[in-house]
């Protein structure tokens, strides 16, 4: 299965939506799927969750679960799906791997699937009363306040609520999902974070352009920057998301690029809670210019009576924000004082986050105080090749 299960994932997608179309419109993400991020998110998962009953069958992989259990329910995933997945699933298995599946291996896999799904609707279900909504209740109508631009490529939103049903606060380090019609009248989901405390009235967030360099551009991203403007709706999910602030100790931020948003998040909840914890920022961008949220991000940790900042600029040691150092070139962690007994948190490109993972674990931090967040498939997570798994159980 581990040899194969790249190609049942993409067999199992392509079977599934020639036979389901009606999936692809608001509930998954094309763009992943032109990309294959999604089928070998897919993939490994299964063979992560698979693979960690074998090691401890009296544990299910709670971590994993838990950060797809969030994506599920921010995008209003039905119970009855699971069947459908099933369906060309094992459809799928059985096409790529012919005879070797025996009655007792269809079994066993049977049994993981189910164990799996079970686990998963379970915890949707307990993720959906808790906000009290069923799965097709989870979309709200938000009306575009503010549209301003933070760099070329950035683009924040603010909105507010127009109706009056209830709205559950968001937790600091949430997202939300944004669902827009496209030109061809397909919704399409992505899920952005929330970059502002909230105010149960007002919700923002950020928005990267993707630009294509020789592929298709991000037809969400295009849109919500080039077509939305101020005073149109656009509809959102309640916020979900697994990765949240621990806001009784101290805490460290480590970003790169548009990966500060959950950052800034964080750091708007702390100001408005009146913070007195030491609080570290250390974020990387191409330049100053590159930086987004970077005036919203100054004010919040220049009003926080512990709180510095630090950056590394790729064209050099030069800015003119006030911050507590600027350096040259990639993030080093080693180049800043921590402070004892932090929370960590993580966001930005893979390979940036796996370094600055294993340069504090070097340091000596615990991995189960570090957490990250992925945006789009989590590619880290679902590497099941890599050893030690990256949750060894940190949330990494």
């Amino acid at each position: 299965m581990a040899d194969n299960i790249g190609e049942i994932a993409r067999r199992f997608y392509q079977h599934m939506f020639a036979a389901r179309p009606e999936l692809l419109d608001g509930l998954f993400n094309r763009g992943n799927q032109a990309e294959g991020t999604q089928q070998v998110a897919l993939a490994g998962s299964v063979a992560a969750f698979a693979s960690a009953l074998v090691k401890s069958p009296e544990q299910l992989p709670e971590q994993l679960l838990n950060r797809i259990a969030h994506k599920h329910a921010s995008l209003g995933l039905h119970p009855d799906q699971y069947r459908i997945v099933h369906e060309h699933l094992f459809w799928a298995i059985a096409d790529v791997l012919g005879d070797a599946v025996t009655p007792e291996v269809a079994a066993a896999w049977d049994e993981v699937y189910w164990l799996m799904a079970y686990a998963l609707i379970n915890q949707e279900r307990g993720l959906y009363s808790a906000r009290g909504v069923r799965p097709d209740t989870v979309w709200r109508d938000w009306q575009v306040e503010e549209k301003t631009a933070e760099t070329d490529d950035v683009v924040t939103f603010r909105v507010r609520r127009v109706d009056d049903r209830l709205v559950k606060t968001s937790l600091p380090g949430q997202y939300v999902s944004v669902k827009v019609r496209m030109p061809d009248g397909v919704h399409q989901p992505r899920q952005y974070s929330l970059t502002a405390a909230d105010d149960g009235e007002h919700r923002q967030f950020s928005v990267k352009r993707v630009r294509g360099n020789g592929k298709p551009a991000g037809e969400v991203s295009t849109h919500l920057c080039d077509t939305v403007q101020v005073g149109d709706v656009l509809t959102l999910s309640l916020p979900f998301g697994d990765v949240v602030l621990d806001d009784w100790r101290p805490a460290v931020f480590a970003s790169a690029g548009i990966g500060v948003t959950p950052m800034a998040g964080m750091l708007s909840h702390l100001r408005h809670a009146g913070s007195g914890l030491p609080i570290t920022l250390l974020h990387a961008d191409t330049d100053e210019a590159s930086f987004a949220l970077r005036r919203q991000v100054v004010d919040d940790v220049r009003a926080l009576p512990n709180a510095t900042l630090h950056v590394w600029y790729e064209s050099g040691a030069d800015s003119a924000l006030p911050v507590d150092g600027v350096h040259a070139g990639t993030m080093d962690v080693g180049a800043v004082d921590l402070p004892d007994g932090a929370a960590y948190y993580l966001c930005g490109p893979l390979p940036f986050m796996q370094a600055v993972r294993s340069a504090l674990i070097e340091r000596g931090i615990r991995p189960q105080d570090i957490q990250y967040e992925v945006f789009g498939p989590d590619l880290w997570q679902a590497d099941f090749r890599t050893e030690p798994a990256p949750g060894s159980g940190a949330e990494a």
